[in-house]
């Protein structure tokens, strides 16, 4: 039966679907802090970045699907995020693009594709523009690349069931569980201050990129999507009706037949 979950009720009480047992797991450790990994089958390798707050169970729905269609897949818990640890230092893109780089080098992976999600798009689009020679693709799935692309935070049900989600993950997951308020608090601060990408550096980005925006998105404006895909070189717009920023949950079929769409575009 197809999954839809679009007010994220079971989202709240169960989370995503599992991810698979792998014995491809661990934590790499780089730059003072420890980055929690696994990887899944073979194939063209794809690694899943999640959003700010969240961690790599969040890609649960996709993970499988992925599998089966003859990919390598990689999640990765982003820096204080889920398993993995956190230094003093203020988070930034940059930051976990290289926590990304160190994991690929560790895996052996030359090059790769990014799907990224909310803060993990971001952190895709970093590397697409930073090391193109490591980076296959990137699918940008509701994100913004300067402060301009956000909407007025409104704590709707939708957002208060997915930040429970994550306040009960963090407590179960987490190195250090009781610092989960430090934690919000420093990664608020890092997206209301990054990223910052002007036209310029947009115009620099050479990788094949799909933007994609959900018709019901709460954080990231259309107009935004529409302006990263315009000056963007050759990226496409994909746009999915009747989900919000947490499309890979509520319809995972409808998110993952364009992730698939996009996947088989820059392998053609």
């Amino acid at each position: 039966m197809e999954i839809q979950d679009d007010d994220l009720d079971r989202f709240e009480a169960e989370g995503a679907a599992p991810l698979p047992d792998t014995e491809a797991s661990g934590h790499v450790d780089h730059d003072g802090i420890s980055i929690w990994y696994a990887s899944y089958g073979s194939g063209a390798p794809v690694i899943l970045l999640h959003g700010g707050l969240g961690n790599s169970g969040n890609w649960g729905y996709q993970v499988p699907a992925l599998i089966d269609a003859g990919h390598r897949v990689i999640v990765i818990d982003s820096r204080g995020h889920g398993r993995s640890t956190r230094d003093a230092r203020p988070y930034s893109y940059e930051l976990m693009a290289s926590d990304v780089l160190a994991v690929m080098d560790r895996l052996g992976i030359a090059k790769a594709a990014i799907a990224g999600w909310s803060d993990g798009a971001c952190t895709g689009m970093i590397l697409g523009r930073t090391h193109p020679e490591r980076i296959s693709g990137v699918f940008f799935f509701a994100c913004n690349m300067d402060p301009s692309g956000t909407k007025e935070f409104v704590l709707t049900p939708i957002v208060e069931r997915c930040f429970s989600r994550h306040t009960k993950d963090y407590a179960a997951l987490s190195p250090t569980p009781d610092a989960f308020d430090a934690f919000v608090q420093a990664v608020s601060l890092m997206q209301q201050t990054e990223p910052n990408y002007s036209t310029d550096d947009l115009a620099e980005i050479h990788v094949p990129v799909a933007i994609v925006h959900s018709e019901h998105d709460e954080f990231i404006k259309r107009e935004h999507a529409d302006y990263l895909a315009r000056h963007i070189p050759g990226a496409e717009l994909v746009l999915l009706p009747g989900v919000s920023h947490f499309a890979p949950l509520q319809r995972p079929a409808q998110f993952n037949a364009a992730l698939f769409a996009f996947l088989a575009r820059i392998s053609a």
